[in-house]
């Protein structure tokens, strides 16, 4: 039984051993709390909803937005990127609605144009000026997300840093998650995570977000070392947002030829599943691209191709900004 599962096997049989009060259901036990349960936590109000974010740097420098993957995930494997701020930058980042820290919602909720509804005022949020410059770093949806913004505001964003987009249309993003999500029904971690799902059951977000935890490990890892560090993962919003687009198809490429600023577009060598053809597809939806294969890395390319692609992304903030 690999580690990560065993670990969350020794901590069921703990939780099913302890007192009374740590029921499975009880706040904090399964997974961490979100913002609106934690008031410690570093939040912000916008569009309706509380999300879980914080900053580094000088708030009037050129701002960094950072965007994770998902729909459904978190910030946590980005916060290497705070590093950017020693360079001079105000690196924000924020948990996406329904996901991670961040406040839940029902399934409804969940459109393509609520995240890019909800991008736009976290910039405006945090924006001290009408002449300070923004770029958008995102990494696989997140890396869409920043697309789709870009698609409908191009005169907003000075720079953009995209790692491993799944795809700008959902016709393309699909045929990439069908290689990169293929389930092998024999391998451990598969039969790990279905044995332990027998023990939880309940369609509550703590109880979901869990089992989301748990599925993450039976992930194919698209060349990635291991599971990436997250907080929580957001399982309704994940769901819902696959949903949605299923029945409301999407294309950010409408009005990309708008955007004529140089684009940094980063894959990794160890992905079998995206690969150069996949990249040069994707990208060419942009005019102006800067295509670069990041070595000894897979689809997680800000944390575990962090050396690499700091340096790159750094002189490539450096030459546009």
């Amino acid at each position: 039984m690999g580690k990560n599962i065993l670990g969350l096997l020794i901590l069921l049989l703990g939780l099913t051993s302890s007192c009374e009060k740590n029921k499975f259901d009880d706040p904090g036990v399964l997974v961490p709390l979100t913002v609106d349960e934690n008031p410690s936590l570093s939040s912000i109000s916008v569009n309706g909803t509380l999300l879980h974010a914080e900053t580094f740097g000088n708030p009037d420098s050129t701002m960094l937005v950072m965007l994770h993957g998902g729909p459904g995930g978190d910030y946590r494997s980005l916060l290497k990127n705070k590093a950017f701020a020693d360079n001079g930058y105000f690196v924000v980042f924020y948990d996406q609605r329904g996901s991670g820290l961040s406040q839940r919602h029902n399934s409804e909720v969940f459109t393509t144009q609520i995240f890019i509804d909800d991008l736009n005022a976290v910039i405006e949020y945090y924006r001290t000026s009408p002449s300070q410059k923004i770029a958008l770093v995102g990494q696989s949806w997140g890396a869409m997300l920043a697309t789709g913004y870009v698609n409908q505001y191009p005169e907003k964003i000075a720079g953009l840093i995209l790692t491993e987009p799944g795809g700008f249309t959902w016709e393309t993003t699909n045929e990439y998650i069908k290689r990169s999500q293929k389930l092998e029904l024999f391998a451990e971690g598969t039969n790990d995570y279905v044995y332990l799902d027998q023990f939880l059951t309940g369609s509550d977000h703590r109880t979901l977000d869990y089992k989301a935890a748990l599925g993450s490990a039976a992930d194919q890892h698209v060349g990635n070392a291991s599971i990436v560090p997250f907080w929580r993962k957001g399982a309704i919003c994940s769901d819902a947002s696959f949903q949605y687009v299923k029945s409301n198809s999407f294309d950010f490429t409408t009005n990309l030829n708008a955007y004529t600023t140089k684009v940094f577009f980063g894959y990794s060598e160890l992905n079998t599943a995206y690969g150069k053809a996949h990249a040069e597809l994707v990208s060419s939806a942009f005019p102006n691209v800067k295509l670069i294969e990041f070595k000894n890395t897979g689809h997680a390319i800000p944390y575990y191709g962090w050396n690499d692609y700091y340096i790159t992304a750094l002189n490539y903030l450096d030459e546009i900004l």
